[in-house]
């Protein structure tokens, strides 16, 4: 089975299974898990920060962050396109009674800051109380540039506005951009970092920012019943995934532009190879037939996200090979 769906479907090293079949534990609710207490420090400290958390999920981290930053009632600003927007079951507003108030991203991801001071709401009580932008770094694949991250820094001091990063992919865009990932971190006020994604981690998000906004984090994360007791066989994982997973990056980045050009190749899709950036790639069916090609490369056990464009993912589970034998099966599909 070769999957591309996501590179959520990472499945676990055998380094990872020893690390987390031996990991010593303890109850993290009550503070004393000290594999996940190691991983919270060595996370804060490679990332440049005081203080970070683990958590079960990317979207927990993301809610916990906007909740630790807004108060009921207030809002913030984020992406039309944004994941903790569009795709995390509308949490801020349903559990947080945060209201959202989306953007549109620009094409290359960011949001643009003229739009988002429009946006801020005057001091007016008919109007909710705008605390925080949200950015996301990378965002469908795409990276935002260190000069626009430095620039959404210098409009939050401006406007006396929180600044969040939804990381999830923050070590691929630290990869593309040719730096360590604290120059990135280092404009904000908080990161959330999917630990379970590329960096191939079984299980499980990291939250960072200062120790009054982890503590804090800390007393909501109970709240919503994210207190894994014996985290450590999970946090035993992540720690490897947090010191190696970085590393390989680049070979995922390298089978995502071999891939885009072999799709633009073929002739029934539209594609335009210059725009994946790092592990993401999307590609048009110009035949309205994406449904079709799900279901054929399934029966080759390949698996696809048929979408408008059809989206594939490149992680440490799919080799040259696997994309090879994807490309072939896509030219076999369209000249069946």
């Amino acid at each position: 089975m070769s999957d591309f769906r996501s590179d959520t479907v990472t499945r676990p090293t055998d380094r990872m299974r020893k690390a987390m079949a031996s990991a010593e534990v303890g109850d993290d609710v009550y503070g004393d898990d000290p594999t996940v207490n190691s991983l919270q420090a060595y996370a804060a400290e490679r990332l440049g920060f005081e203080s970070a958390l683990f958590t079960s999920t990317g979207t927990q981290a993301n809610l916990l962050a906007i909740m630790s930053h807004c108060e009921r009632g207030d809002e913030y600003l984020c992406g039309q396109s944004a994941h903790n927007y569009r795709y995390e079951g509308g949490g801020a507003a349903v559990l947080g009674s945060v209201q959202p108030q989306p953007i549109e991203n620009e094409p290359d991801g960011s949001i643009h800051l003229q739009k988002a001071k429009a946006a801020i709401k005057a001091d007016d009580f008919h109007f909710a109380v705008t605390r925080m932008l949200s950015l996301e770094n990378t965002i469908g694949g795409k990276v935002l540039s260190l000069d626009y991250q430095r620039q959404a820094r210098e409009f939050c001091d401006d406007h006396g506005l929180q600044l969040h990063l939804d990381g999830a992919r923050i070590f691929n865009a630290a990869v593309k951009s040719g730096c360590d990932v604290t120059e990135i971190t280092k404009h904000y006020d908080s990161v959330s970092v999917c630990l379970s994604k590329g960096l191939g981690a079984p299980v499980g998000s990291l939250l960072l920012g200062t120790k009054a906004f982890i503590d804090r984090a800390t007393r909501l994360r109970k709240m919503v019943g994210g207190g894994m007791r014996q985290a450590g066989i999970l946090a035993a994982a992540g720690r490897i995934a947090l010191e190696q997973g970085p590393h390989r990056l680049y070979e995922d980045h390298e089978n995502a532009e071999y891939l885009s050009a072999g799709l633009a190749a073929i002739p029934q899709l539209e594609i335009n190879p210059a725009s994946t950036q790092t592990n993401i790639v999307y590609a048009r069916c110009r035949t309205g037939r994406a449904s079709q090609l799900r279901d054929y490369l399934a029966d080759l056990g390949i698996q696809v996200t048929a979408g408008d464009p059809i989206r594939f993912v490149t992680h440490l589970d799919v080799d040259r090979q696997d994309v090879d034998r994807l490309l072939g099966a896509i030219q076999g599909f369209y000249q069946s």
